[in-house]
């Protein structure tokens, strides 16, 4: 575990542990959301340790990087008003990928975007944001403007911009915990709010079946019937957060170049990969190419599932 970081106090850690189909289910809250380490053929006195530690990682990863807790490294660069700000590698690894995510989507995909999220409202009777909204929330978007020095290992934000790792943590903490689960003696599976991870699994043991989130009747409905064995699965969509508009539904995953959810996106993208960083950030570059989410999956050779109002050709 990488100690740099320790868990910040935040709310009440509890983690649950009890009998699933052959084998243990533990339970916590992380990332605001529900989430599930499965053990197969595990005793309890080893099932309880493993799920600990995987979700002891999840919490001091949402502390690292929340933006909402001031003692966070996120809460320290806010707070920093322009001074240059020390990372280390755990950091410098995630901005990696999100410059390669900036790249490879023109802009689309953008750290700095968050600040966005002041202008929109996605719950019921809300209203998109005026172009007079957005314009100057958008002079405080620009991942190329950031300031970044990895072979010193600092970063500086200009002042009163943000960034948000939130496209990124939650897939990266469930890598994090699968790396924990590696010596459990049979398969496991980790479900963070529905990005999966899975492994362990021998020839005979059976896979691990897995449904889709509905967009329609989110939370209550699941589509189709899928079978992992070992790799990721990750969803991007707007079955939870979204806003009715003209007819149209608006997902709460923004453009970075427009400030505006992008036109003709799926209702979902699944993508399924050997791990959950790259399911997850697959996604939701998908879900913001819009009308081309299936062309560009397709480009980039990666196993996927696209949801529409419509059918649209693969």
């Amino acid at each position: 575990m990488n100690q740099e970081h320790p868990a910040s106090p935040g709310p009440l850690k509890e983690l649950t542990l009890e009998a699933g189909e052959s084998g243990w289910i533990a339970r916590f809250s992380c990332f605001a959301g529900p989430c599930e380490i499965h053990l197969r053929n595990c005793p309890r006195s080893r099932a309880h340790p493993l799920a600990q530690a995987g979700a002891t990682e999840a919490w001091r990863i949402q502390a690292c990087f929340s933006r909402y807790w001031a003692d966070s490294w996120l809460g320290r660069l806010h707070a920093a008003g322009g001074a240059w700000v020390e990372t280390d590698a755990e950091i410098e690894g995630l901005l990696d990928l999100a410059d390669v995510a900036f790249q490879v989507s023109g802009g689309r995909f953008d750290l700095t975007s968050g600040v966005l999220r002041r202008a929109w409202r996605f719950e019921a009777g809300a209203r998109p944001p005026t172009a007079a909204e957005l314009r100057p929330l958008l002079a405080r978007v620009g991942w190329n403007r950031v300031e970044r020095d990895p072979a010193a290992r600092r970063l500086r934000l200009p002042v009163g911009w943000e960034l948000d790792l939130g496209g990124l943590g939650k897939e990266y903490a469930v890598d994090r915990a699968a790396a924990l689960l590696a010596e459990a003696p049979g398969p496991w599976l980790v479900n963070f709010g529905g990005d999966l991870r899975a492994g362990g699994a021998g020839p005979s043991d059976p896979p691990w079946r897995v449904g889709l989130d509905d967009p329609a009747a989110s939370g209550r409905a699941a589509l189709g019937g899928f079978e992992l064995r070992t790799g990721a699965l990750a969803t991007s969509g707007d079955a939870r957060r979204g806003l009715e508009h003209g007819g149209v539904r608006l997902g709460h995953i923004l453009d970075a170049r427009t400030g505006w959810p992008p036109p003709q996106a799926p209702r979902s993208v699944t993508v399924q990969a050997p791990t959950c960083s790259q399911a997850g950030l697959l996604s939701t570059l998908g879900l913001l190419m819009g009308s081309a989410a299936e062309a560009w999956l397709a480009e980039q050779g990666a196993a996927h599932w696209i949801l529409r109002d419509e059918p649209a050709g693969r």
